[in-house]
C-alpha cells in the first residue's frame, strides 16, 4: 500500500512516520519542482511525478496552497483525498466564506474587496476595527493587516493599492472581541464515519500559534455540540475523507468559525502522546481507506510550537511527559522548527511541567508559555 503527499514539509514527514507501522509507504512531491522525495530522510526518488500517480493508492495533500496545474493532475487521478473542492477551499479565503454562508455557519462579518475604493464603504458597515486577509496565500500572520481607527484608513490604502485585488481580493473582517481561540480536529472516512478530537484551545501571539492545550478547559456539552455539528455540515457538504481542522473564536456560549484547513493541523499535534490514535495515523487510516482509530484523550496535554529558535538545551527531556519533535530546518524569524508535547495526569502537573520547561528555553521564542502554565495551574487549584 502507498500514499503520495502533494507538499514535503513536516506534516507530510509526520504523516509517512505514522504510516509506516501500518505497512503504507509514503513518498511526497516537492510543489516547487514537481520532485519526488522520502518525506522522512528528504533524499530524492528517482521515480516520476506522472509514475507515482499511476501507482499509489491514494493521494493526499499537507497544505492547501498546492499549485492549481498540480492539484488538477491528483485530482484527475481520481485517488485525491480529500477532494480537489475541499483543498481548494481551504486555500481560499473567498470560497470558504460562500461555504459558511451557504452552510449558514456563523463566522466573523466580514465584506470582499477587489477595489480599495471599497474599503470606506467597509468601514461604514463593519465598523472601524478591522483584520484585512489576502484571500489567498497568507499563513501565520503574514498577508494580514489591521485597522484600529479610521484616521489610519488612507495610509492603509495606499499600502494595499500595490497589490492585485481582482487576482487576490481582500477579505475584511470585523475585529471581535472575543473570548478565546479553539479548533476541532476530526476525521471523515470515505463511508461517512466521523471521529472527533476534543476541542482545543489556541493561544496565538502575532498571528501565529504558539500553545495548544488539550482538551480545552471549560467546555461544556453545548460547545462540543455546536463544534461536531459544523464540522459535519462542512465535511458532509464537501465530501470530505480525511483529517480536517476547523478554528473558532468562542464568543459566550457561542463559537464562530475563523477558518479551516482541510488536512492535518499545527493544533492537532497533541494527539502524538495525548490520543489513542493520532491524528496522522487518523488521516492516513481515512485516505486509505482503514477504520478510524479512537480519539479517545489519555492525558491532558500541551503542543508548544518552537518557532525560530535553535538555542537550547536537550535537557527538558528530563522532564515528565516531555517529547521533542524536530523538524531539522535550517532557522528563520517565524519558521517552525518543531514542537514540545507536554503530556501531565491533570492540569496542575502539566503547568508545572510548562513551567518547568521555561527553565530550558530562551523566553523570548517562548512568550505565551509562563502565563498559560500558571493559568493551568489555577484552575486546577480552583476545580480542587
Amino acid at each position: 500500500m502507498s500514499i503520495l503527499v502533494l507538499g514535503s514539509g513536516q506534516l507530510a514527514r509526520m504523516m509517512a512516520l505514522s504510516a509506516y507501522p501500518l505497512g503504507i509507504s509514503v513518498q511526497a512531491v516537492d510543489v516547487a519542482d514537481n520532485k519526488i522525495i522520502d518525506p522522512v530522510t528528504k533524499q530524492a526518488i528517482n521515480d516520476t511525478l506522472e509514475q507515482l500517480l499511476g501507482e499509489v493508492d491514494a493521494i493526499t495533500v499537507e497544505f492547501e496552497h498546492i499549485p492549481e496545474d498540480l492539484l488538477e493532475l491528483a485530482h484527475r487521478s481520481g485517488k485525491l483525498k480529500p477532494s480537489v473542492e475541499s483543498v481548494l477551499t481551504g486555500a481560499d479565503r473567498v470560497r470558504e466564506k460562500k461555504l459558511l454562508e451557504k452552510l449558514h455557519i456563523a463566522n466573523c462579518p466580514f465584506s470582499i474587496v477587489t477595489d480599495v475604493a471599497q474599503l470606506d464603504a467597509a468601514v461604514e458597515s463593519l465598523g472601524e476595527k478591522l483584520i484585512i486577509k489576502a484571500s489567498r496565500d497568507g499563513y501565520d500572520g503574514y498577508g494580514q493587516w489591521r485597522l484600529q481607527n479610521k484616521a489610519d484608513l488612507p495610509k492603509l490604502k495606499e499600502q494595499l493599492s500595490e497589490l492585485d485585488l481582482n487576482k487576490v481580493p481582500l477579505v475584511v473582517e470585523k475585529m471581535l472581541q472575543f473570548d478565546r481561540e479553539l479548533s476541532l480536529v476530526a476525521v471523515r472516512s470515505a463511508d461517512g464515519e466521523m471521529a472527533y478530537y476534543p476541542l482545543a484551545e489556541n493561544l496565538h501571539h502575532q498571528g501565529q500559534l504558539h500553545v495548544s492545550v488539550a482538551p480545552a478547559t471549560n467546555i461544556n456539552d453545548d460547545l462540543t455540540s455546536q463544534a461536531q455539528t459544523i464540522f459535519n455540515k462542512l465535511a458532509e457538504s464537501l465530501d470530505y475523507v480525511g483529517v480536517l481542522a476547523v478554528e473558532f473564536f468562542q464568543l459566550g456560549e457561542q463559537l464562530l468559525v475563523n477558518e479551516i484547513a482541510p488536512r492535518v493541523h499545527n493544533s492537532g499535534h497533541w494527539t502524538m502522546h495525548g490520543a489513542d490514535t493520532c491524528q496522522f495515523e487518523n488521516h492516513i487510516r481515512a485516505v486509505r481507506g482503514l477504520p478510524l482509530g479512537s480519539t479517545k484523550v489519555t492525558s491532558p496535554t500541551a503542543m508548544i510550537n518552537i518557532i525560530g529558535c535553535k538555542n537550547f538545551a536537550r535537557e527538558m527531556l528530563s522532564i515528565p511527559g516531555c517529547h521533542l519533535h524536530w523538524y531539522g530546518k535550517a532557522p528563520r524569524e517565524k519558521r517552525k522548527m518543531g514542537h514540545f508535547n507536554l503530556c501531565a495526569e491533570d492540569y496542575q502537573q502539566l503547568g508545572k511541567s510548562m513551567l518547568a520547561l521555561t527553565e530550558y528555553v530562551p523566553a523570548e521564542y517562548f512568550p505565551m508559555l509562563k502565563d498559560e502554565a500558571q493559568r493551568l495551574i489555577d484552575f486546577d487549584t480552583k476545580q480542587n
